[in-house]
């Protein structure tokens, strides 16, 4: 389903696009050393990722080893590419099938870790919103996303459904809640899971913590920032608007489409055409982008594949 979603949004952007002049930008236009200078700081992002999620794991008792959290990213981010979320799932299981550490408790970790992210995302956006106010209201209002548009495309029938959704999604969290309370075995998973959430709390070495999380997000605005530099008619658009494009991409990813397949080059692209990019090469830039980097999460996936099929500490 998100697949499909995902071709869904990606035909609807290039419905209109010259296809014939992606080879030529790819092999002869590109200037592969800013590229390829780009993607360490992918595999340093997923690396970052993985001592970090370490640390966490640590004040519970869990000592899983350095080489198994930093493969288990590579494969959680391939995994998503098929189904989009399952990454954080199997990560969990690698660890416990490796180092046998309690599921429910990474999973734990792993929702913190998706709260700090979020945080991040917020305060990145907040600071690109701020220098780029202007920007950013074109960006709304051209694809409808402002409040007043969304405001006035509601109904009082739109109300009623929203509060009604609202709702039932209270009352089964209530319900869910009760349920947990009668069952001993999934009240101690509930208990472990919690203990995950707040980990954060016991990590001994929080600069450390800090570092790893500032060098994670540092590393992916590196990662999309640079590639900027290889095409000529991007090449000069600066910093600043990188970082436009960061936050704006990074928000469209939330759609579950593989690596954000779809929202994040209409994002990118409305992006590029609101800064004087041409929607033709805006689209290129996007396609090119997008692609490399999840050839990247592929390798990356395999290579942790390859990596923990032969290692010799699992734990059967």
């Amino acid at each position: 389903m998100s697949v499909l979603l995902g071709a869904v949004i990606l035909s609807w952007t290039y419905r209109e696009f010259d296809w014939s002049k992606v080879n030529g930008v790819f092999w002869h236009e590109m200037d592969w050393k800013w590229m390829l200078l780009s993607l360490p700081f992918g595999v340093l992002a997923q690396m970052f990722r993985g001592w970090r999620w370490k640390q966490t794991l640590e004040p519970m008792g869990e000592k899983p080893k350095v080489r198994h959290c930093v493969n288990s990213i590579f494969v959680s981010y391939a995994a998503n590419l098929l189904v989009p979320r399952v990454g954080e799932i199997s990560r969990c299981g690698i660890l416990k099938r490796y180092d046998g550490v309690s599921f429910t408790k990474s999973l734990g970790t792993v929702v913190t870790e998706r709260i700090i992210d979020s945080l991040c995302i917020l305060v990145i956006t907040g600071i690109t919103l701020l220098s780029q106010m202007g920007v950013f209201h074109v960006f709304f209002k051209e694809t409808g996303t402002d409040l007043n548009s969304i405001m006035d495309k509601f109904n009082p029938v739109h109300y009623i459904i929203l509060g009604i959704s609202a709702l039932a999604i209270l009352v089964l969290f209530v319900y869910l809640l009760k349920k947990l309370s009668f069952f001993a075995m999934v009240k101690e998973k509930y208990q472990n899971l919690c203990e995950g959430i707040f980990s954060l709390r016991s990590v001994r070495n929080k600069p450390l913590f800090v570092f790893y999380t500032l060098a994670i997000w540092v590393s992916y605005i590196l990662h999309f920032s640079l590639t900027l530099y290889a095409f000529e008619f991007t090449s000069g658009l600066g910093f600043i608007a990188s970082l436009v494009m960061f936050a704006v991409g990074s928000i469209a990813v939330v759609v579950p489409t593989p690596n954000g397949a779809g929202p994040w080059h209409f994002a990118v692209i409305t992006m590029l055409t609101l800064y004087g990019v041409g929607e033709e090469e805006a689209g290129i830039f996007a396609l090119l982008v997008h692609s490399i980097q999840t050839l990247l999460i592929i390798v990356l996936g395999v290579w942790g594949l390859i990596a923990l099929s032969l290692d010799k500490n699992k734990i059967e």
